[in-house]
């Protein structure tokens, strides 16, 4: 159990926060549970929360404290190397430690109505595929995002690059029936 943190009540159920400051970059504790299937996290129903996503078809079940964790919108932490929680910021003590949890997501069936009261709360916690480009840059430029959805996203902008280079040189212009003379 890690000395920096304990789990108190919130307005959310349960939370962890901090018993003594945390300076930014300070890792604060390591995730750690089982893991387990994409299955195994499906069969879990309302308990899938409970999971991190580490890899496209694992998680890690986490297990206390870890499992208080609470997500919000404007976090003050951050999950780097898929199971290291790290402050993103000076946390105070008392304060409450809260990821987004769209950092650790890389699924489509599974979404959760956001409850942080953020002022600038995105009212759905889902994919982080489907993060605002900007949003998505911060966190990867913070280096707070799984390790394998950070390889899908550059997967993707890499295979957007090259169908967009493949178009680019085409221009639009009007086809004539007479141009295509065995055209139905």
């Amino acid at each position: 159990m890690s000395t920096k943190v304990c789990v108190k009540e919130c307005e959310l159920g349960r939370g962890l926060f901090a018993l003594k400051r945390i300076r930014a970059g300070e890792m604060i504790l390591v995730l750690g549970g089982y893991v387990i299937t994409v299955d195994q996290v499906r069969a879990m129903a309302e308990k899938q929360g409970n999971t991190v996503q580490i890899g496209s078809r694992h998680y890690i079940d986490v297990e206390p404290p870890g499992l208080y964790i609470n997500h919000s919108c404007q976090p003050n932490t951050g999950v780097m190397n898929d199971t290291i929680l790290v402050a993103l910021r000076d946390i105070s003590v008392d304060e409450e430690l809260r990821f987004d949890y769209s950092t650790t997501m890389s699924e489509e069936d599974w979404t959760m109505h956001c409850r942080c009261g953020a002022a600038q709360c995105r009212g759905l916690i889902e994919d982080f595929h489907l993060l605002s480009e900007t949003l998505k840059q911060r966190y990867l430029a913070r280096g707070i995002v799984q390790r394998f959805i950070v390889e899908e996203h550059y997967a993707q902008t890499e295979a957007a690059s090259v169908a967009e280079a493949r178009y680019s040189g085409l221009s639009l212009r009007k086809v004539t029936r007479g141009q295509y003379p065995n055209a139905p």
